[in-house]
């Protein structure tokens, strides 16, 4: 069999999860990563270039022939137009990973929110800001609590949950004034705070059909009990127990394929991975109602950590189907395990943090998976820390509970200096 040879973009969990999956297909060869972390270097070949140098990660896939097809992991590089200059200036016309025309439903919470309301998808009601006087002005006449959110990219972190104006007032003034996420802030979305359970529903799409993954919910605030700023990610579990079947089929109807069909209208057709985050508020005789949180263009971290580890169909054959057209032809199948996903992190994190801290990682159980993010090895030979989240440690059970119980005996067997992570992962079920 003529096994592809792929490019994975990306340095994550996220990333390590997904070439962890790829491996597991007797359809691909050898696997490039840029740049890779420790964890992923051992499975595949780390090129040194950083996810967000398109150009540079251009100029390696025009060097290397044997490329079949990239798969793009990271928001940023979406963003920043990778897949386009891929396919206009390549030889790799198969790229896993939307436009950039497409990539802005994550990348400019503007833009989808003005969506949603175009398209009469369901979501908070807000409004949109570039004028912090503007912006402080219409706070003093909201109720409270309401959510801030800076329009463009922010690791996850640009996000606040303001329980009274004196809270919000400040986080506007972190965005919009300190400039704490840069361009990102020059503009805010404020909006109503919502009720409900959340969870997240990531999809294969592309642009026509679209087949949903099992669910899965993150965790963003760094502490137990939700306190603390927010990260990208704590940890996670996977399915969610209230989101039942009927669910499913309502919010296909309601808020997926809306969206997909929305996207096309525009000349925006998505093809990849959609990630939507669901406030559902189950209302009289079971009836649903739904409201989108946020879109994102890609994968979720650490919600992938979860999910693809249940995922039965050969991952490469769906990428397959997406770039060709033809996901209407796949079936896609799951096991019926729980997955529950705990990130361990260095002291500080979200804000400041060490680097270079020795990891040592016991003897795991043969099932335990490890995801690895902020890691590399150091000169020594020896693996370190290397970011802000660490890695992540996965454990699979009949139920939550057994696969959550394994997950925090497994990850007291990692240890380097600083290490922290929530004790209250998958808890509330």
């Amino acid at each position: 069999m003529n096994k592809k040879n792929i490019l994975v973009v990306g340095s994550g969990g996220r990333e390590h999860a997904i070439i962890h999956t790829l491996k597991k297909s007797d359809k691909v060869g050898k696997i490039y990563a840029c740049p890779g972390n420790a964890g992923i270097s051992e499975l595949a070949e780390c090129i040194n270039i950083l996810a967000t140098d398109i150009n540079g990660i251009v100029e390696f896939v025009k060097n290397h022939p044997d490329i079949y097809m990239t798969v793009i992991g990271p928001d940023d590089s979406l963003a920043l137009g990778l897949t386009d200059l891929l396919l206009s200036k390549t030889h790799c016309k198969r790229v896993f990973g939307p436009s950039q025309a497409a990539a802005i439903i994550e990348s400019s919470k503007a833009f989808s929110k003005d969506f949603m309301k175009k398209y009469n998808i369901p979501t908070a009601a807000y409004e949109i800001f570039s004028d912090y006087e503007k912006a402080k002005k219409y706070l003093a006449n909201i109720s409270f609590p309401t959510v801030i959110k800076a329009d463009g990219l922010a690791l996850g972190k640009g996000v606040f949950i303001c329980e009274d104006f004196y809270q919000a007032e400040s986080a506007l003034k972190e965005i919009m004034q300190d400039k704490k996420f840069g361009a990102a802030g020059a503009r805010v979305v404020i909006e109503e705070y919502l009720k409900g359970f959340e969870l997240t529903v990531l999809s294969f799409t592309d642009g026509e059909s679209l087949i949903p993954m099992v669910t899965s919910r993150d965790y963003k605030r760094a502490y137990d009990g939700d306190k603390g700023l927010n990260t990208g990610g704590m940890g996670c579990f996977s399915p969610h127990p209230l989101f039942n079947d009927g669910l499913m089929k309502e919010a296909l109807d309601e808020v997926f394929m809306p969206t997909i069909r929305g996207m096309k209208k525009e000349g925006r057709l998505f093809q990849g991975c959609l990630y939507f985050t669901l406030m559902v508020d189950v209302q009289k005789k079971g009836r649903a109602k739904f409201n989108i949180i946020e879109y994102n263009a890609r994968f979720g971290d650490p919600e992938t950590q979860v999910v693809l580890p249940r995922l039965k169909t050969d991952l490469f054959e769906i990428f397959e189907a997406i770039v060709d057209g033809e996901l209407h032809k796949m079936e896609i199948e799951w096991d019926n395990e729980c997955s529950v996903c705990v990130i361990a992190a260095s002291n500080g994190y979200p804000l400041d943090y060490e680097k270079g801290k020795e990891i040592g990682i016991g003897e795991l159980n043969k099932d335990t998976l490890l995801f690895e993010a902020g890691t590399k090895f150091a000169l020594s030979g020896k693996k370190v820390t290397n970011g802000g989240r660490v890695l992540g440690v996965v454990c699979k059970g009949v139920d939550i509970g057994e696969a959550r119980d394994k997950a925090y005996q497994e990850i007291k067997k990692i240890e380097f200096e600083g290490i922290f992570y929530r004790q209250d992962i998958a808890k509330d079920f």
